[in-house]
C-alpha cells in the first residue's frame, strides 16, 4: 500500500500521514507491536522519496543537470528493490515472532464466502493470469524490458483483471472469491491512477509536469466518483499547497544566497579539489559522500541538502566519471534517512501528529486502547533505517539497477553529430553552415 501511494502521490507527508490515520487503528485493534507498525507507516511513506514521481528525484535532476525522466528510470528498480526489503524485514519478524503481527480473527474477516472461505487461491490465479496476458500483449508490441515494459504490462494487466472480475459479476459464476473481487475493485483506481502519471511519462506521451497534472485531474476525478470531494477539502488542498510553495521558494532563495557568497569567494572550487584528491577514487568518494549526506540528514531537510550540498559535491562526482544519474538516485536513497531518523525525522513527526496520544476506546471492539508513545515511533523506525543505508549498498555494488536507463538510448559522439547537424553545400548563393566557426555579428 505505502508503494502505491507513492507511486500516485510522490510526497511523503501524504502517504504517512494517510496510512497512519486508515491502517494503524486497523493494527493497534488486532494486536500488532506498536513498533512494527509505526515503522511500517513510517518508512512505507518515505518510499515517495524514491519511487517516481518523487518529488525528491525532481530536484534532484535539476541541481544535476539531468534529465527527469531519465532520473524517473533510474530510480525504478531501486524503488521496487526497496519496497521488497521492506516486506522481506516483516515477514522475516512475523516469521520469528508471531506476536508481532498476528493474524485477522475469523471475526474479523468480513470478506469470506457463504461457506466462511476465504478462497485466496482465486486471487492468486486471477493475478497470474492477468500479469501473463499482460506480458505476452505488451511483448507482442516489440517493447524493449525497461520500466516502460513493466508499468504497461501492469497496466493491461489490470484492465485484465477488471474484466475478469465485471464478468464473474455480472454473469453469478461465482469463479472468483467475494474477497479476491473486492479486492481487484479497489485496487483498480489507484493502480490506474499510477499509469497516468508514470505510464504517460515512461512510453514518452507526457513530460513529468504533464503526468502530475493528470495525475491531479485523475485523483479528482475519482474523488467526485466517490462522492468525497467538497469545497472545504479543495480549500484545504490548495492552502496546502501554497504553503509548501512559499516553503520551497524560501528555501531556494537562502540556498541561492549562500551558492552566490560560497561561489564568490571560490569555495566550490577548494571543496570540488578536496573531494576529488580522496583516496580510494570513486569508491572512497561515494563512501564520504554517503558519510557526509547521512549526518546532515540528522539536521537538515531533503530540500535544503539538494539545494545547499548536490550543487558542491555534483561537479566533483562528474569529474572522478561518475554517472550523475546513478549518483542522483544513490543520494535520493540516502537522503530517506532524513525523514526516518530524530531529531528532525519529518516522517516520524507526520505519523505522531495522527497517532493517538492518550487511551482511547476502539470504535469497533469498544475495547480500552493504550497510546503509541513518541518512543515507540522512533525505536519502530531504526531497523528500517539499516535497511535504507544497505539499500544504498546495494545500488553501488550494483550500479545496472540504474544504468538500465542507457539501454534505449541513442548515444553519437561529438565528431558524428558535427557531421548530422552540418548542411551541405546550397546549389544557389547560399553557402553551407560551419557549426564550429564563430557567429559572425553585422
Amino acid at each position: 500500500v505505502g508503494a502505491l501511494l507513492a507511486a500516485t502521490t510522490g510526497v511523503v507527508a501524504a502517504s504517512v500521514i494517510s496510512m497512519g490515520l486508515i491502517s494503524l487503528p486497523i493494527m493497534l485493534r488486532y494486536g500488532y507491536d506498536r513498533r512494527l507498525a509505526s515503522g511500517v507507516i513510517a518508512a512505507s511513506g518515505t518510499l515517495a522519496q524514491i519511487i517516481p514521481p518523487s518529488l525528491v528525484l525532481i530536484v534532484m535532476a535539476d541541481q544535476l543537470g539531468r534529465s527527469v525522466g531519465d532520473m524517473y528510470t533510474g530510480a525504478f528498480i531501486p524503488g521496487l528493490v526497496l519496497a521488497a526489503l521492506y516486506a522481506g524485514y516483516v515477514f522475516i519478524v512475523t516469521m520469528v515472532k508471531p506476536d508481532a503481527a498476528p493474524g485477522l480473527p475469523l471475526e474479523a474477516q468480513t470478506l469470506a464466502d457463504a461457506d466462511g472461505k476465504a478462497r485466496r487461491t482465486s486471487l492468486l490465479v486471477v493475478a497470474i493470469m492477468a500479469g501473463l496476458a499482460g506480458y505476452f500483449a505488451i511483448r507482442e508490441t516489440g517493447t524493449s524490458p525497461g520500466p516502460d515494459f513493466v508499468v504497461l504490462t501492469m497496466s493491461v494487466g489490470v484492465v485484465v483483471a477488471l474484466v475478469i472480475a465485471v464478468l464473474n459479476r455480472i454473469s453469478g459464476l461465482n469463479l472468483l472469491s467475494r474477497m479476491a473481487e473486492q479486492t481487484i475493485f479497489v485496487m483498480v483506481p489507484p493502480l490506474g491512477l499510477i499509469f497516468l502519471v508514470l505510464g504517460t511519462i515512461f512510453i514518452g506521451v507526457a513530460t513529468p509536469t504533464e503526468g502530475g497534472a493528470m495525475g491531479a485531474a485523475g485523483a479528482i476525478i475519482l474523488a467526485l466518483m466517490k462522492r468525497r470531494l467538497s469545497f472545504d477539502l479543495l480549500r484545504q488542498a490548495t492552502e496546502s499547497t501554497a504553503k509548501l510553495s512559499a516553503f520551497v521558494l524560501f528555501i531556494l532563495i537562502g540556498a541561492r544566497v549562500f551558492s552566490l557568497t560560497f561561489y564568490g569567494v571560490n569555495g566550490h572550487k577548494w571543496v570540488e579539489e578536496l573531494l576529488v584528491n580522496l583516496p580510494g577514487g570513486q569508491v572512497g568518494f561515494l563512501i564520504f559522500v554517503n558519510a557526509l549526506i547521512f549526518v546532515l540528514a540528522f539536521f537538515l531537510d531533503f530540500f535544503e541538502l539538494a539545494f545547499i550540498a548536490v550543487p558542491l559535491i555534483g561537479p566533483a562526482a562528474e569529474r572522478l566519471g561518475i554517472d550523475l544519474i546513478w549518483f542522483g538516485v544513490i543520494l535520493g536513497v540516502n537522503m530517506q534517512t532524513s525523514f526516518m531518523h530524530p531529531p528532525f525525522g519529518f516522517a516520524l513527526f507526520f505519523l505522531r501528529s495522527v497517532a493517538p496520544k492518550s487511551k482511547y476506546i476502539d470504535k469497533l471492539t469498544k475495547r480500552s486502547m493504550e497510546p503509541v508513545t513518541t518512543e515507540q515511533i522512533y525505536w519502530g523506525a531504526v531497523p528500517f533505517v539499516i535497511i535504507q543505508l544497505i539499500m544504498v549498498g546495494l545500488v553501488i555494488a550494483f550500479p545496472q539497477m540504474v544504468m538500465h536507463y542507457k539501454d534505449g538510448a541513442v548515444i553519437i559522439d561529438e565528431k558524428k553529430a558535427m557531421e548530422q547537424f552540418q548542411l551541405a553545400p546550397a546549389t544557389g548563393d547560399m553557402p553551407a553552415i560551419d557549426l564550429l566557426a564563430p557567429p559572425k555579428i553585422q
